[in-house]
């Protein structure tokens, strides 16, 4: 028996990841296809089972779970990131998120059937988006800075917020007594903050002072974290959610303490976990629906994301800094996530105990309206950004970090064939001498503090490096890795014996794929320059291919760059070798005419 579960969880996490990259490949937020294949293995198939593989562990599991997800996301938020978004987020938390609740309650009341209480209780659990969702959807629209900021933090803030309205009206349908209600929504909001606070000092001063060794830093963080949220819901029920956030939110904003390593670490925790929960929760769902469900929750649907959105954004967001094309798309966006699933699941369980008409149909009306907003929102919000112009361009340029002759030369190709390039370097008599020849530049490291607030990425995806510097060329891949991606960040490799000799090479992750060839150094670009060797910029065709243009060029020529015919830039390196295509536009050096072949 212990075999059987024990296979049936790891083919859950299977599935999980496969839903995961799926949803990386068709560039969708994952929890669509996660919830499908919830309902495929649950009420589809009937293969998963969560209530008898995992019995009266499941909420708890559930409940830390969303914790763990909670301070990943609030751990990201920065009191920088506020000025001109301050009041639209103040506005969508606040009277906005209270408009969005009885205005959702109404139209549960009215198109579902549902009694006030149960209504409400869905409007509080859903007036939140979800961060899990709208993390993968904002990498997908990429919106300018100032939508993306405010979706974020409204995402974080309002999902332990919405967990608390839920707790407001749970207890009130169960007490009747308005005074306890209010002396529980005080003690929560005192007791969350204030346990929150109190761990995220304790931990930051354990971290300053290095009283805990580097490599139990993750687990010190996420054995505190669940402290947190147990202490805090043992001394006031339901107040877990507020602590993590809270904690989450003043770690990350502390001075000194280096928290880079905890977030990777709880990026990939989190994403486990999401995989995890979403498939067991929507395997607890019971299909077909119940009479009636599915046809008033799509009438729910339409009016969430078509009545109540645009107006609780619109009247949260006036008199904020933002114009009214970001104010229109923010109105749009509003995927619900994790915590309306994971906490409609627990209280539909209790209210379903006491008896109290309506509970049965709590979560699938609120499943459907997740699903609904994630792909409507999802097919419809890119195309909607871009008709607003508020979207940022794809990132299809490139950060040159080196502004010496070779970087400029290979600037300059890039720039020519349409690429936006910015040529970056310490070095004012480089830069000098970049900008005079007109390429975008800035002057300094890319990967200093500095560059974080006034280094412009927009539409840039790519780092060559290619600085006659190897260790600041190394420093500049690493920072870089985590922003474009391990495969989009390359180095231009030192002079033999330097990079071959295994005493000096770098190890792991410090490493990057060499521009180009094996044989193609810094030392030999800038000598072959120096010698008349240039750019040459073609476009292949059938008649004129690869071959033939080696046969004009000679064997010595050396690849750079290929350029697909939709207008993809391929890079040449040592661990990829382009075989360019009729059609393409090639970038190669070639040597000067009297060392090229007679033809």
């Amino acid at each position: 028996m212990s075999a059987d579960i024990g296979l049936l969880l790891v083919c859950m996490l299977g599935t999980g990841f496969l839903a995961q990259w799926l949803a990386w490949r068709v560039r969708l937020p994952a929890i669509l296809f996660l919830l499908l294949a919830g309902l495929l293995l649950g009420p589809v198939a009937g293969v998963l089972h969560p209530d008898r593989l995992l019995g009266p562990l499941l909420f708890p599991v559930v409940s830390l779970a969303v914790a763990l997800i909670l301070f990943e996301g609030s751990l990201t938020l920065r009191f920088g990131e506020l000025p001109g978004i301050g009041r639209a987020v103040r506005g969508l938390v606040s009277y906005g998120a209270v408009m969005a609740v009885f205005l959702l309650g109404a139209a549960a009341h009215y198109l579902a059937g549902l009694s006030w209480e149960v209504a409400l209780l869905f409007g509080a659990l859903t007036c939140v988006t979800g961060p899990t969702v709208i993390a993968p959807m904002l990498r997908t629209v990429r919106p300018n800075a100032r939508i993306a900021n405010t979706l974020r933090w409204e995402g974080i803030v309002i999902d332990p917020l919405g967990a608390l309205f839920a707790v407001l009206v749970f207890e009130a349908i169960v007490s009747h007594r308005e005074g306890h209600t209010i002396g529980v929504f005080l003690a929560v909001i005192a007791c969350g903050m204030l346990t929150g606070l109190c761990l995220a000092w304790l931990l930051a001063f354990l971290l300053r002072r290095q009283m805990i060794p580097e490599y139990l830093h993750n687990y010190g963080t996420l054995v505190t974290v669940l402290l947190a949220f147990s202490l805090s819901n043992a001394l006031s029920s339901e107040s877990g959610l507020l602590a993590v956030t809270v904690m989450g939110i003043a770690l990350g904003n502390m001075r000194g303490v280096h928290i880079d390593d905890i977030l990777d670490f709880k990026e990939n925790l989190t994403t486990l976990l999401v995989s995890g929960l979403f498939i067991l929760l929507a395997a607890r769902l019971s299909w077909p629906p119940p009479d009636g469900v599915l046809w008033s929750g799509l009438a729910i649907f339409l009016v969430a994301q078509l009545v109540v959105r645009p107006l609780t954004a619109t009247v949260a967001t006036m008199g904020s800094a933002l114009g009214w094309r970001e104010r229109a798309l923010i109105a749009w966006i509003a995927p619900r996530g994790i915590v309306a699933a994971a906490v409609s699941a627990l209280f539909a369980l209790k209210l379903d105990a006491l008896g109290m008409p309506g509970a049965r149909e709590l979560v699938p009306l609120v499943f459907i309206l997740i699903i609904g907003t994630v792909v409507l929102q999802s097919a419809t919000a890119r195309p909607l950004a871009r008709w607003l112009k508020v979207a940022e361009p794809d990132p299809t340029g490139v950060l040159v970090y080196g502004a010496d002759q070779v970087a400029r030369a290979v600037a300059h190709a890039l720039a020519d064939a349409g690429f936006r390039v910015i040529v970056a370097d310490e070095q004012w008599a480089d830069i000098r001498d970049a900008r005079m020849e007109g390429l975008a530049t800035f002057y300094g490291h890319p990967a200093t503090a500095y560059a974080e607030r006034h280094l412009d990425l927009t539409g840039i995806g790519r780092l060559l490096a290619m600085s006659v510097h190897r260790e600041r060329n190394a420093l500049a891949c690493v920072y870089y890795r985590q922003e474009f991606g391990r495969g989009r960040i390359y180095r231009l490799q030192g002079e033999p014996p330097q990079e071959t000799h295994d005493r000096v090479q770098w190890g792991g992750y410090l490493q990057a794929p060499p521009l180009f060839d094996a044989r193609m150094t810094h030392e030999r670009f800038a000598e072959c320059l120096a010698a008349g060797w240039s750019i040459k910029t073609t476009r292949l065709t059938a008649t004129f291919d690869w071959p033939h243009f080696i046969e004009q060029y000679g064997s010595d020529t050396v690849l750079l760059f290929g350029v697909e015919e939709k207008g993809a830039l391929r890079v040449a390196s040592v661990k990829r070798e382009l075989e360019p295509r009729p059609g393409w536009l090639v970038m190669a050096l070639v040597p000067p005419e009297h060392l090229r072949p007679a033809v």
